[in-house]
């Protein structure tokens, strides 16, 4: 059944290549992608207001709320629970980390479970509680919908990243209802390499997401009142972007810390336990923390400024300026604190939504303190606006998708020029201690990551070793006679064989020209006085540039490969790595047209 399926794939495949041109089968391939992200940001996205609403608004009880206490805690749980029974063939990840995994290492395969998996998790987290966004769970179930439609088509590498982008372009686009933050996000984060081609399906893509979510959600996020910015509020809009660059440090820094801190837990259920009791705390201390945190920056916007405080301990305090400073500035360090205890703990989710709050949240504090001292006259919702997209910008290394993204989600358009400052300065002063995001820089450190600025590394990259060697290599045994292997040695068309003992383990290279040399002195000679130490070896999992790197440090052509038991395999030569290499960059120059 399996084979004649294949077959069957095969054959439209190929009809479709003679009548349709790659350029146009990707536009109709990214429009399906585009239908199928958007259905998955909507279903997401209803299933977890649903279960908000519910919770919240849905039974009555004279001691329900003495359950939020615990909610974050149970909705943590279940996510782990799901995890634990129902995937066990392939690991389950959660955040942008494994995306680009995906598309540096694993030729862009997203496990298909992840197009529901992420879903069911994520709204189990978000909808209980959990201090964090849908951003990153919609991005891999839509960039998961784009790599499997890809593989089930039999697509190219190239292609399927291509609708594996599509999908995530979607997925944003879908999310916020912002089409071109959709694109930007897709060019600026996933794609190793944007080609002007690669356009048009992101953009079908991403309007197509768009407008299936419309069809469910036809309310703009977030509502902007202004009358443009002045050019006396640019020195507090660089204060504020100074601000935010040094926060997103504090973030990155704190980022790493929690994340050590669970990963030493060894029992997954130890982690639920202790991160949903530190979440619900913080969660009843600071009651906006539930959840995304949207509605705060939602009331924020409207001038409602004690909204931070309603609901909380000091509710009683919300008209005191300086109360509702000082709880605000804690409630943005708390923010930060929540969203990554709630993913170490086990929940999924993403640090986009906490990145837009606590940016907002920051920007409403510099603009309010300023007005409460008397120093000037600011907009609040402009630097409220301003603090999102330089949150966003320094924490995901991403400043156009942050100007982007704000401007559409708010219709802030006119502030073009404050968002692409503050934007810029906190980018660059996150990027002046940390040369990778949150994101990346786990990838970096094990040499996982395509680089745009390093052609070679991006194309060695998409390149696996075990698809190399050469295994045509007569292969001797340490035991072997000479004599009896003369013939085979003659013939062969090679000028070096392997040495290997009874177990297959390699021992050593033996020269024809050692051979014949011995043979012209004349004499008895065995094979052992001959066998030569590898100059080196490489094994089977190596990188293409850590072999090449070998090769050049002993200026030599081909090396012997071995698995991990030191089991000969073959020999990787430098002739294979350069001519797949060509092959790649002519299906790159080729691509899309």
């Amino acid at each position: 059944m399996y084979v004649r399926m294949v077959n069957y794939l095969d054959t439209i495949n190929q009809y479709r290549r003679t009548k349709i041109s790659n350029r146009n089968f990707l536009v109709i391939a990214a429009l399906i992608v585009g239908v199928l992200a958007g259905l998955a940001a909507s279903l997401l996205k209803a299933v977890t207001h649903h279960i908000e609403a519910f919770l919240q608004d849905g039974f009555h009880w004279e001691y329900k709320y003495y359950l939020f206490f615990f909610f974050p805690f149970i909705g943590i749980l279940l996510s782990v629970m799901y995890v634990r029974h129902f995937i066990r063939k392939s690991k389950f990840e959660t955040g942008l980390t494994p995306v680009l995994y995906s598309i540096s290492k694993n030729s862009s395969k997203i496990a298909f479970h992840n197009i529901y998996s992420q879903m069911i998790t994520a709204a189990l987290t978000v909808g209980f509680g959990g201090s964090t966004g849908l951003e990153a769970p919609i991005v891999t179930s839509g960039g998961g919908i784009g790599s499997a439609l890809g593989r089930f088509l039999g697509l190219s590498y190239r292609e399927t990243t291509m609708l594996l982008a599509c999908g995530a372009a979607a997925g944003i686009a879908a999310a916020f209802n912002s089409p071109i933050a959709g694109i930007v996000f897709a060019i600026e984060i996933l794609l190793p390499e944007f080609t002007i081609p690669a356009f048009i399906p992101l953009l079908l893509a991403s309007a197509t997401g768009a407008v299936v979510a419309r069809l469910f959600y036809n309310e703009q996020l977030f509502f902007l009142v202004t009358e443009g910015w002045k050019l006396d509020a640019l020195f507090y809009y660089i204060v504020l972007a100074l601000i935010i660059g040094l926060f997103s440090i504090f973030f990155t820094k704190a980022n790493s810390n929690i994340k050590s801190f669970f990963y030493g837990i060894q029992s997954p259920y130890k982690k639920v336990v202790l991160g949903g009791l530190i979440l619900g705390m913080m969660v009843f201390l600071f009651p906006t923390l539930y959840g995304e945190g949207y509605i705060t920056i939602k009331n924020l916007l409207a001038g409602n400024y004690g909204s931070v405080v309603q609901n909380s301990l000091f509710s009683s305090y919300s008209n005191v300026p300086w109360i509702v400073i000082t709880f605000t500035l804690v409630t943005a360090f708390a923010k930060s604190a929540a969203t990554l205890v709630t993913l170490g703990a086990g929940g999924n989710g993403g640090t986009f939504a906490p990145s837009l709050i606590i940016g907002g949240l920051l920007g409403f504090v510099v603009a309010f303190t300023v007005n409460t001292l008397g120093i000037a006259n600011l907009s609040i919702p402009n630097f409220i606006v301003a603090g999102m997209a330089a949150s966003l910008s320094a924490i995901m290394h991403a400043p156009l998708t942050g100007i982007f993204l704000i401007a559409e989600i708010t219709g802030g358009y006119i502030l073009m020029v404050p968002l692409m400052i503050t934007s810029a300065i906190a980018y660059l002063i996150n990027r002046s201690k940390y040369q990778h995001s949150i994101y990346t820089k786990p990838l970096a450190e094990k040499g996982d990551l395509l680089s745009h600025e390093d052609k070679d590394t991006t194309v060695l990259n998409m390149m696996k070793l075990k698809y190399l060697v050469e295994k045509d290599y007569l292969v001797l045994n340490e035991d072997d006679l000479i004599s009896a292997r003369m013939n085979e040695i003659l013939q062969s068309k090679r000028n070096i064989f392997p040495v290997l003992d009874e177990e297959q383990h390699f021992k050593g290279l033996l020269y024809v020209e050692d051979i014949l040399r011995k043979v012209n002195q004349g004499g008895a000679f065995s094979l052992h006085d001959m066998v030569r130490s590898a100059p080196d070896i490489v094994f089977i999992g190596d990188d293409l540039k850590v072999v090449l790197q070998k090769m050049e440090k002993e200026n030599l052509w081909l090396l012997p490969v071995l698995d991990q038991e030191s089991k000969y395999l073959g020999f990787i030569s430098k002739t294979a790595i350069f001519n797949k290499y060509r092959a790649l960059l002519s299906r790159q120059a080729d691509y899309m047209k």
